[in-house]
């Protein structure tokens, strides 16, 4: 009788465990004081944004793609930086949680998500990609996926589907439907009961969404995140070009990329922030550790 009542308290501890979990993310418990405080102070995503600016010396990955393009290969700088990203969020987890309803959760995967242009012109339509980063993946496994994608888009040969096909139809709803019903998506999504038809290929249900400026000849900017969804970041990255440094009291000219990044400082504290961006720019100054699998460990203590 007492292995039974065990098992019994077994079962329905694990099924509170679960209690508040989402579909899409696990909750997060045991939070200190403060971070539970945070988000009663703080309750809403753009009122939590915090602004990270640097500029990443990346000389020895532009070497790299050099010897890549040698070899055939047609990587891109976009694809590296994603890549790149990627492994930063394997690499330190709290950067892919988010906070809904004054809960944080954490994605059960890692999601970098992006805008694609049709065509280059103004009048072009845009639709939203999402790269969702498996453990194994590497620097090529991503920039196929990426291609890929781009190359159903340009040809318009990609079906829409889910938000991209959704946003068709409800943005061309006169204001007297439109304005309540997203405003009863807004509720739904607070409790994380949107339906999947409205959070397949929406960027706002991503890890993070990143933007490639360099791509246009322009720099890094700061862009605002936004209350809907489970998205607690935005980066983009600026053009490369050449800097003068003093590296040892010389100066060089080396090749740099600004990245503007914008997060939610309630999913971790500065400090996390600050290490996880050196850990981005120990991968990029590294650019050999793109080709090993997302979920290999780097250790951060060696990243200064």
């Amino acid at each position: 009788m007492k292995n039974i009542f065990d098992i019994i308290i077994c079962v329905v501890g694990e099924d509170m465990k679960k209690l508040g979990d989402r579909n899409d993310a696990k909750r997060v418990r045991g939070l200190d004081g403060l971070s539970q405080i945070l988000l009663d102070l703080k309750p809403r995503r753009c009122d939590s944004d915090v602004y990270i600016n640097q500029k990443i010396d990346v000389t020895n990955l532009v070497k790299y793609m050099e010897k890549r393009k040698k070899d055939n290969s047609d990587l891109s700088y976009f694809h590296a930086f994603v890549t790149a990203i990627g492994k930063t969020y394997y690499n330190r987890p709290k950067l892919n949680r988010f906070v809904a309803n004054r809960h944080i959760f954490e994605h059960n995967s890692v999601v970098i998500s992006f805008v694609a242009k049709v065509s280059f012109d103004d009048s072009s339509e845009e639709v939203m990609v999402m790269v969702d980063i498996k453990s194994h993946d590497t620097i090529d496994t991503i920039s196929k996926q990426i291609k890929d994608k781009i190359e159903k888009i340009r040809n318009k040969s990609l079906k829409k589907e889910g938000a991209n096909n959704a946003i068709d139809i409800f943005g061309k709803m006169p204001n007297i439907i439109r304005i309540p019903l997203v405003g009863g998506f807004k509720l739904l999504d607070k409790f994380g009961l949107l339906p999947k038809s409205l959070v397949k290929d929406n960027i706002y249900y991503s890890s993070l969404i990143v933007s490639n400026l360099g791509s246009i000849k322009c720099g890094a900017i700061y862009h605002n995140i936004t209350n809907f969804g489970t998205c607690s970041g935005l980066l983009t990255m600026g053009e490369i070009k050449d800097e003068e440094v003093l590296i040892d009291g010389k100066k060089q000219i080396r090749k740099i990329c600004e990245f503007g990044v914008n997060l939610d400082e309630r999913i971790a504290d500065g400090y996390y922030f600050v290490k996880s961006v050196k850990l981005l720019e120990y991968i990029l100054e590294h650019p050999e550790t793109l080709e090993e699998e997302m979920n290999k460990i780097i250790n951060v203590e060696e990243v200064r």
